[in-house]
């Protein structure tokens, strides 16, 4: 379905670094970069604190940080998942640095803060299909919004006590 609404582009450079990363497997990525064999990567290529001594969010971002930079492609899934509102805000900010040096990002997420990413070209997956959106049309943003003004009012919903 998303396959058919991207159109890959050719240029004279390819990207130099890039990683595929979804929230849930992190835990794997965490123990093969902390695992201290000779195959196991740099641990200063990730900020120089072993990921397993970080929180799940901490350690997420700390390799968002070293390792999302220019030149690259990054594929990430859900990585709300790890992160506070906060954090999630630290790794837009991320994104968008490496956006500006010329990384090429596809993040599959739910997350207003995310999807707020300046330029950001926005498609919604549903039951129809794919189709590109702009940021106030997607569902996520306005049921959060709407959450926000009235908290009690989807609580109520939510238990039943309409």
């Amino acid at each position: 379905m998303l396959g058919g609404a991207l159109h890959p582009v050719l240029s004279a450079t390819r990207p130099r670094t890039g990683y595929f990363l979804r929230a849930e497997s992190f835990f794997n990525v965490a123990a093969y970069v902390d695992g201290g064999t000779i195959f196991a990567p740099d641990l200063s290529l990730y900020g120089d604190v072993p990921l397993h001594e970080q929180s799940h969010g901490q350690s997420f971002l700390a390799l968002a940080s070293n390792r999302f930079a220019g030149q690259g492609l990054y594929v990430l899934d859900e990585p709300e998942a790890a992160l506070s509102v906060t954090g999630a805000l630290a790794l837009l900010a991320v994104v968008t640095r490496a956006a500006r040096d010329g990384a090429q990002f596809v993040i599959a997420t739910h997350s207003p803060v995310l999807l707020a990413c300046p330029n950001a070209r926005i498609y919604e997956l549903d039951d129809t299909g794919v189709t590109r959106r702009d940021y106030d049309e997607l569902d996520a943003v306005r049921t959060t919004r709407a959450f926000l003004e009235a908290p009690e009012r989807f609580l109520r919903a939510a238990l039943g006590d309409d």
